[in-house]
């Protein structure tokens, strides 16, 4: 089952999550394959054409996107659709995000005292 960070509130459990995604896209392969799934949803052996690897690698690579949350699957009889999980990449993004928070933080709070220090320098002048 995947797990959300929209459904976390444990930081240490949304790092574990977005690492996991992170390690699963680590691999140029995965990417690849991430990258064709982003373009529309497709059979494992749809995915294998024009890989320098098997299907059977393509397949164990999918396990490992899925398992990050990253790509969903949908069994269709004999055959398995992928399709790109978005609440994968939500996970990630707002993972991410948490360093775009910081980092605004961080400079509103330089800003404010590099505008408190010219008006006391104005104020003694």
């Amino acid at each position: 089952m995947f797990l959300s960070l929209c459904g976390l509130s444990d930081p240490v459990a949304a790092m574990m999550n977005a690492e996991r995604a992170l390690d699963a896209l680590g691999d140029p392969t995965r990417r690849r394959i991430f990258t064709r799934l982003r373009r529309r949803a497709c059979y494992a052996g749809d995915l294998a054409r024009g890989m320098r690897v098997t299907r059977s690698a393509v397949s164990q690579h999918l396990q490992v996107l899925r398992a990050a949350g990253l790509v969903a699957v949908r069994v269709e009889g004999t055959r398995r659709l992928y399709q790109v999980d978005a609440r994968g990449i939500e996970t990630l993004r707002r993972w991410l995000d948490g360093f775009w928070d910081e980092t605004l933080s961080a400079f509103k709070e330089a800003a404010e005292r590099a505008a408190n220090t010219t008006r006391t320098n104005r104020t003694r002048k």
